[in-house]
This record gives structure tokens, C-alpha cells and sequence, in this order.
């Protein structure tokens, strides 16, 4: 009898799963697996938060497996040489996977393909984790991926609509192999494990009281769906898109579904369709706006079309998607504290600190905070490379996924200097956050240190007179830390950098990157108010000239 593997990677669900149904068709038996390999996991990439999440999407599949009759295996080691003793010990004809379009995935997919075409096995590759194959996008684009958003819909408009979920299997049909007791003890067959199983442990004790708990797996994730949709319908009903966006809510429990998405334990496809049949049925039009829920998801594929082919997309050097810029030398000792003091929330900007804080207890931020902890890092204060702040948020955010976080950090800092992001307020880590949060109550949150601080002084309490520190019980300085740079001071002079970086792109030395499409595009990313957007241009009287010149170019 034939016998299919239906490889599982970040699809995990059962769902709008057109490899698995691929599998099912093609062969009479099927295994269900998961690897962890050693091209592309590593325990040290993984903090405690997003490996719990990994690890019990992993368990909720084995589980609705089992309601059909089957399992998931999981199994540690190189995928070639599970699917050689598989192929030895029981036969195996087809083996069947979602894209994965980080390099490391790529990489790791290409050595199975020549394994296959090897030994006459049928290698099927399906794509199901974008709402379009990229490699569509690219070839529809003359064959580069699109630099700017809004090139990259305009593209994806002439191939049409995403495809429409597949329906579910017929598991009536299905005949379930066991892999023989050899296999699973060579690869350490996994039951029910933990980040513990693997090493990793709670990096905070509030990870065990954090405010809010996220599960994963794919049955938590279509309730979550449930939920988010009434929410946009609600939204939809008051006249507006983007309700979480429109008006943040950083203390309630996030309806956000990245996590989800980012494992696959929900379609995109799915969450695309049911948002538009949402809208249709409302309104009784047949597209969303551009800046509907949709378009988040849109992003989501923007990303992956960038790093598809750039095995540099989560780099400086040689990466076609950004500009190289001489960033602050962490090998430096100050440099170094500096990042440090970002990292474990300790800046003395409480704003910035209760983000960086969040992160470490419950593994996730809400999208406008991080642009606020990105820029403080980056073009706004440290001057410090977004591959650092990339590389602390890949371990330890819920839905970090390599290629859109990388295009995020990209977009956010390097594309920051495009003059359409120069606004000295966007990103001041005092008045962003007073905007997200005027009562504060975010910060006593996760900075407990200033739970009694005035209300006046909480976003600056620097300022707040020693006297009344000392009645609150929290000394700035000792109980918590004095700011570690004059954002004032440091907005200014890294302007000036951004500035000279912009004069210096003439035409013989200006290389394409990715950037923003134009000023509503920023706005809306960002979270910025109108007064923002309105120091943009004219920018000062001593900046005109120089951007008429980079302007002109």
C-alpha cells in the first residue's frame, strides 16, 4: 500500500490544510509528523513564552488527530534521515509540507527534494501560510519582489483574490500507519512535552502570574477567531476599521491572533475570507478598504515576498531590502549597557521599560508599542542596529516569525529614514505614550516600581521633587533607574544623522530598500496623530534645501 508524511512545520491545524489533503489523496496510509531539526531549531533561539506556545499547539494537534483516529509523532532530528528509515522500515511514496519561506526553511526543504527525487518519492509543496505565493507576486512584479506596500498590492490586484480555504479531510477514509517503535526511539519521540523537556525555563517569576495567559493550538485559535470577528463587526457597525488601531487598548486581553497565525493553528486564509464575507454582508460591497483588518494581513505577505529569496533579509550586510547605516558599536562598553538597559526594560522611560517588561512576562506587545520600542532603540534615541532589537524579540515574542518581524524592524528603522518618518514627536517615548495610555495605568502594570508615583510625574519621573519621591517609596536612581539618555538631546543629533545619510543618496549611490509608500501609509502604521504628520513637511527651514536635493533624486 502507498504511504504519504504529511510533514507538519507551521500549518499546524487541521483546517485549510491543502498538504494534508494532498497526502490523503495520494496514498492509502498516512503519518502525521513534526520535527524538531537541527537546521532550523535551536533551544537557545527559543524563550520560555514562545516555546510553551509552540509546544501546546503541538499537543492540541495530537489531540484532534486522536478524535479521527490518528497521532502526531514528534520526533527530533534531520528530516532526511527520519524520512530514509521511514522509507526502509515501511515504504514511503509521497511526503507532503506548507511553504516555508525563511531561508533556514528553504534550505532544509531543499535538501528533502533531492532526497526525493533520489529515491522516487513524490515531494508535493503546497502554499497555504500566505494569502498568495510569493513567488507569484515576484514574477508578476518583473521578477524582484515590490519595495513598498502599496507596489506589492497593486501587484497582487492584477493576480486577483487570495484562494479560498479548502475544505476539511474526509477522515472516514483515512488509514492511520504507526511508525514502528525503532523510528520513534531513534528520534526521541516526544509525549506531551514542555519548555522544560527542552531546557528552557521561565526567564521572569511573573511568567507564572503574568495579567494575561495565551494558549496555543489551533481549538483555541478558531474561539479566538469567534471573538475577533464579533469585534470587527462591531466595529464595521460604528463606521470604522482597524478598531485596536483606531483605539488601542493595551490593558484589556488582546484580540490580537498573530501568534496563531504565525504557527499556522489558524488559516490566513480562513481569517481573510471570513473578515470579507464579514464586511460583504454589512455593507453589500465586494472589497475591503485599504486600510481594513485585511490590510494587517496583507503585510503579513508584503514580509514574506521580501525574504523569500533574500537569505540576508534578517541582516545589514548584503541585504538588498534596506540601507546599510553606521549604527552605534555595541562592542563599545556604553553602547553596550545601553541595549542592556533596553532589553531588561531599565531605560528610566517608564513608557518604554513597561513594553520591554511585557515582553519578557507574557511574550507579546501590542503593535504600537513595539513601533514605540523599536524607534526608542533605533533612529529615536539609541541610534543602536535593528538586528539587535530583532534578534531579542525573535526569542522572545509569541508570533515572531523571521520574515515579518525582520520587515518590521526594517521598515520601522531603516526606512525611517525616508523623510516621511523625520517628526521629531512620532517617537517620543514621554508623548507616544501618553497617548496610548493618559492615565498610566499601564505602566503601574508592568512597572510596579511607580505604582504610587503622581500621575503628573509617572511619564517623567525624573521630574518628580525628592521629597515626594521619598514619600512614594521610590527613589529615581535607586528604586528606579534615571533615564539612560536625554531623548531631547539624542532625538536632535540622530536627526541630523538621518539627514546627512538622506543628502548623500544621490543617484549614483541611492540603492532601492524598503520604505514606506507615502504619508497615510506612515500615519497609520505608526499610530500618529495629525499634528505629526503636519511637521513633516515643510520640514525646518535649515533641512528645506537638503531634502530638495534628496527630494529631486
Amino acid at each position: 500500500m502507498t504511504v504519504a508524511v504529511h510533514w507538519f512545520r507551521n500549518g499546524l491545524r487541521l483546517h485549510d490544510n491543502p498538504a494534508l489533503i494532498e497526502a490523503h489523496n495520494n496514498a492509502e496510509k498516512l503519518i502525521t509528523l513534526f520535527i524538531f531539526d537541527e537546521t532550523t531549531f535551536n533551544p537557545k533561539w527559543y524563550g520560555y513564552n514562545p516555546m510553551r506556545f509552540l509546544l501546546e499547539s503541538l499537543i492540541d494537534l495530537n489531540n484532534n488527530l486522536a478524535l479521527v483516529g490518528g497521532r502526531l509523532y514528534i520526533l527530533q532530528g534531520n528530516p532526511v534521515n527520519i524520512f530514509k528509515m521511514i522509507k526502509e522500515k515501511i515504504g514511503l511514496h509521497f511526503i507532503t509540507y506548507e511553504q516555508d519561506c525563511a531561508h533556514l526553511g528553504r534550505t532544509r526543504d531543499e535538501k528533502v527534494k533531492s532526497f526525493c527525487d533520489e529515491n522516487d518519492i513524490k515531494c508535493i509543496e503546497t502554499v497555504s501560510h500566505t494569502l498568495w505565493n510569493p513567488k507569484s507576486i515576484i514574477e508578476k512584479n518583473g521578477g524582484v519582489p515590490p519595495f513598498t506596500f502599496k507596489q506589492f498590492q497593486n501587484t497582487a490586484k492584477q493576480i486577483g483574490h487570495p484562494p479560498s480555504p479548502v475544505g476539511n479531510v474526509d477522515w472516514l477514509s483515512v488509514i492511520f500507519e504507526e511508525l514502528p517503535a525503532s523510528i520513534q526511539d531513534e528520534f526521541k519521540n516526544l509525549h506531551n512535552p514542555t519548555p522544560e523537556t527542552f531546557g528552557i525555563y521561565p526567564e521572569v517569576p511573573e511568567n507564572l502570574t503574568s495579567t494575561y495567559r495565551w494558549y496555543g493550538g489551533e481549538t483555541r485559535a478558531l474561539e479566538q477567531l469567534k471573538e475577533r470577528l464579533e469585534y470587527e463587526k462591531e466595529a464595521f457597525v460604528n463606521g470604522f476599521y482597524l478598531p485596536n488601531q483606531v483605539n488601542p487598548d493595551l490593558l484589556s486581553p488582546p484580540s490580537s491572533l498573530s501568534a496563531a497565525l504565525r504557527y499556522g493553528c489558524l488559516s490566513i486564509r480562513k481569517f481573510y475570507w471570513e473578515l470579507t464575507k464579514l464586511f460583504i454582508n454589512k455593507f453589500e460591497g465586494d472589497l475591503l478598504p485599504m486600510y481594513s483588518v485585511t490590510s494587517q494581513l496583507i503585510w503579513r505577505d508584503y514580509f514574506y515576498t521580501m525574504s523569500i529569496d533574500n537569505k540576508n533579509f534578517g541582516q545589514i550586510e548584503d541585504n538588498p531590502a534596506c540601507i546599510s547605516i553606521p549604527w552605534n558599536d555595541i562592542k563599545i562598553p556604553e553602547n553596550k549597557k545601553m541595549l542592556e538597559c533596553w532589553k531588561t526594560g531599565k531605560t528610566g522611560y517608564p513608557f518604554i521599560d513597561a513594553g520591554m517588561r511585557q515582553l519578557m512576562q507574557e511574550g507579546w506587545i501590542h503593535h504600537v508599542v513595539r513601533n514605540s520600542l523599536a524607534s526608542f532603540l533605533t533612529r529615536g534615541d539609541l541610534w543602536i542596529s535593528w538586528v539587535e532589537g530583532l534578534n531579542h524579540f525573535m526569542k522572545y515574542l509569541l508570533d515572531a516569525d523571521f520574515s515579518v518581524c525582520s520587515g518590521n524592524w526594517i521598515w520601522v528603522s531603516s526606512s525611517t529614514f525616508e523623510q516621511l518618518l523625520d517628526c521629531p514627536l512620532c517617537v517620543c517615548p514621554v508623548s507616544y505614550g501618553l497617548r496610548l495610555d493618559p492615565s498610566g495605568e499601564y505602566i503601574k502594570r508592568y512597572v510596579p516600581e511607580l505604582k504610587n508615583m503622581p500621575a503628573q510625574f509617572l511619564y517623567e519621573p525624573w521630574k518628580c521633587p525628592e521629597s515626594v519621591q521619598k514619600q512614594v517609596g521610590c527613589i529615581i536612581g535607586k528604586d528606579y533607574p534615571n533615564c539612560i539618555v536625554d531623548h531631547t538631546i539624542a532625538s536632535k543629533g540622530n536627526r541630523k544623522k538621518m539627514l546627512a545619510l538622506r543628502v548623500s543618496m544621490t543617484n549614483e549611490n541611492r540603492v532601492p530598500h524598503c520604505c514606506p509608500s507615502d504619508r497615510e501609509e506612515v500615519q497609520k502604521f505608526m499610530y500618529l496623530p495629525d499634528e505629526c504628520m503636519q511637521q513633516l513637511l515643510p520640514l525646518e527651514n535649515q533641512d528645506s534645501k537638503a531634502y530638495d536635493i534628496y527630494k529631486s533624486h
